[in-house]
């Protein structure tokens, strides 16, 4: 067994169990990519068994804090089950579920969403990469599903010195898949669509949007960075008189109309623009436009600390415009999924965007990923995907 050992002072991360390494805390040792490597402090105690990423910052990620622990099949079905079993109680009101969420569930660089009968993984690290087939066969076991397929694809997987990898890993067929979700359809495709497929971190953030849309009831409503319209959706099937859709991407926006269509919803009722978020939203502040109901999802603008600084004004730019859009009384869901962004910031970066504008708001919810995204106590990093809801105050 190789051997990484540490910098003296350097153990205290493991040893409040956070799951990463970085190359800087690494006095001497190494490994194959994805091998299996006990790392000890600077004085040779045990620290945790993890997987070796010779490319990547982060140099090691965690697998177990036990000494005793072996990492073998059974380790990886045994963690599968128990991230299974998780969602299993959950009750979750949906056909898309994720059913593993990397480092939260003890198993770093790994991501399972399941819709219906079909999985799709991404493997983003080294460790993962090497147990793949074991992993492939556990999760078919676990499941009952008789198809996987594979969305290795991720911007992570360069930083790990692998290449993009997509496919199907086990079984075949169509790759266009119906969601289901609050009583809504949603079609999504898992080879082209973002992420595996959706957004289902999302889940509880699309119908917060539909109660307050029920109790509030918005006349106009503006999803910018819409996709394929699933907020869309949640404000129309809640009784909003008009939603007009924003994002770059024409076939999103095409997805985005089936949708409505799916549920039955009236065309007329919504427009769509296949057009730059931020461009737009000046024009309609030229314009002298308002909307009662604003959802800001914009991409990762910052995925690590070091991209902070920019993405904070990205962020602000985007609300502070929004907020000059927002009608008194109206709503804005607004959200950050860059995991170089804290909670605290964000609020920061929010409250700043409204002072500039004029605007004075109140914080009616604090949003995040969905139950199936879990984060842990001691991985704070699991919480990526952070949201305020803000009233305009009249």
């Amino acid at each position: 067994m190789k051997i990484i050992r540490l910098k003296p002072g350097k153990e205290r991360s493991l040893q409040r169990r956070h799951p990463w390494v970085f190359d800087g805390a690494v006095a001497r040792g190494g490994g194959d990519a994805g091998e299996t490597v006990r790392v000890e402090s600077a004085e040779g105690q045990f620290l945790a068994w993890g997987a070796y990423s010779p490319n990547s910052r982060i140099r090691v990620r965690a697998w177990s804090f036990d000494e005793a622990q072996r990492i073998d099949a059974a380790f990886f079905r045994h963690t599968l089950a128990r991230a299974i079993a998780l969602r299993a109680r959950m009750g979750i009101d949906s056909n898309g579920q994720r059913l593993v969420h990397g480092e939260s569930d003890g198993l770093p660089g790994l991501i399972v969403d399941r819709y219906g009968d079909t999985l799709v993984a991404q493997f983003t690290a080294c460790g993962v990469e090497r147990w793949k087939a074991v992993i492939a066969d556990a999760l078919m076991e676990l499941t009952g599903c008789p198809r996987l397929y594979e969305r290795s694809d991720t911007s992570s997987r360069k930083l790990e010195g692998l290449p993009e990898v997509t496919g199907w890993l086990r079984g075949s067929g169509d790759t266009s898949f119906e969601l289901q979700e609050h009583g809504w359809r949603l079609g999504l495709d898992i080879a082209h669509g973002h992420k595996t497929g959706y957004y289902l971190d999302q889940r509880d953030s699309r119908l917060a949007l539909y109660r307050y849309t029920k109790r509030l009831g918005f006349a106009q409503v503006l999803n910018c960075f819409s996709y394929t319209g699933g907020f869309g959706v949640a404000a129309l099937a809640g009784g909003a008189g008009h939603v007009t859709s924003i994002d770059s991407s024409g076939p999103a926006l095409e997805q985005a109309r089936s949708n409505l269509l799916l549920n039955g919803l009236d065309p007329s009722q919504a427009s769509f623009m296949d057009a730059d978020v931020n461009t737009s939203l000046r024009r309609f502040v030229a314009e002298g436009r308002s909307f009662d109901a604003i959802v800001l999802d914009p991409p990762k603008f910052a995925p690590t600390a070091a991209h902070a600084e920019r993405a904070s004004r990205a962020y602000k730019d985007l609300n502070r415009q929004a907020f000059k859009l927002l009608t008194p009384g109206g709503v804005l869901l607004t959200f950050s999924c860059s995991g170089g962004i804290g909670v605290e910031l964000f609020h920061k970066i929010v409250a700043s965007a409204g002072l500039d504008a004029g605007v004075d708001g109140a914080i009616l919810q604090r949003l995040g990923g969905a139950c199936d995204h879990p984060m842990t106590i001691s991985f704070p990093e699991g919480e990526y995907l952070k949201g305020l809801v803000v009233m305009r105050k009249p």
